[in-house]
């Protein structure tokens, strides 16, 4: 399955269309993460007798789909850190939502509180303890035949649920997101949030390398997408 995902790969990094429900990395749940997947597919590929190497980057909630950025080096993974965290990494979302944003474009500027317990984060208008600065800019790209409408997201940081409660916060819960205000769930338990296109420049190359993954649900829900 893991062959059938990879979007890109050299000798320094792998890109994986991760599916809903998978989990980047372990957690308490114990099921098998992407990087756990992705070593065992590189190990019998490639018949290798050692350990393989495989750093996360990057990660998506568990119901999000989408590209997913992983370093089959400790430098490739050090570099590419550094550029998520200095903003040298592009990262576009689409998102359906059910209600039309207010305005066609925009940008959103939110200080986000994440609770713990709750594993939700909270939208304040003013910086206050424990609060991040969270930004993105949206656009509608387009509208489906049921009334549900596309947005692409350009995310400038990288906050707990960012996009999901930010979204919410305007009346536009994405489809499927219980969490943050959806009436239903989606069939498959995901919600409808992809994680488009990622851009940087290649930690040892240097060449500017663009990734996109696809969706056939939410190209489905489009035809018209162009």
């Amino acid at each position: 399955m893991i062959e059938d995902q990879i979007l890109y790969e050299d000798n320094h990094l792998i890109a994986i269309n991760k599916l809903p429900g998978q989990i980047t990395q372990g957690d308490k749940t114990g099921d098998p993460c992407l990087a756990d997947l992705v070593k065992a597919f590189i190990k019998e590929r490639d018949n290798k007798p050692g350990q393989v190497y495989c750093g996360v980057i990057h990660r998506l909630d568990r119901p999000v789909s989408g590209v997913v950025l992983l370093a089959k080096t400790s430098k490739a993974l050090s570099r590419m850190v550094e550029k998520v965290r200095t903003r040298e990494f592009e990262k576009h979302y689409w998102a359906v939502v059910k209600n039309a944003p207010p305005q066609p474009a925009g940008a959103l500027e939110n200080w986000l509180v994440k609770n713990e317990e709750r594993n939700k984060s909270y939208v304040f208008g003013t910086a206050r303890p424990n609060a991040k600065l969270a930004r993105l800019e949206y656009r509608e790209i387009a509208v489906s035949d049921g009334g549900y409408h596309l947005l692409d997201i350009n995310l400038h940081t990288g906050r707990h649920h960012q996009i999901r409660c930010q979204l919410a916060n305007i009346g536009c819960p994405i489809k499927g997101d219980l969490k943050y205000g959806a009436p239903r769930s989606n069939d498959d338990g995901s919600i409808s949030l992809h994680a488009r296109r990622i851009s940087f420049e290649h930690p040892v190359t240097h060449l500017q390398i663009t990734i996109e993954a696809p969706c056939p649900s939410i190209e489905k829900m489009f035809p018209n997408l162009q």
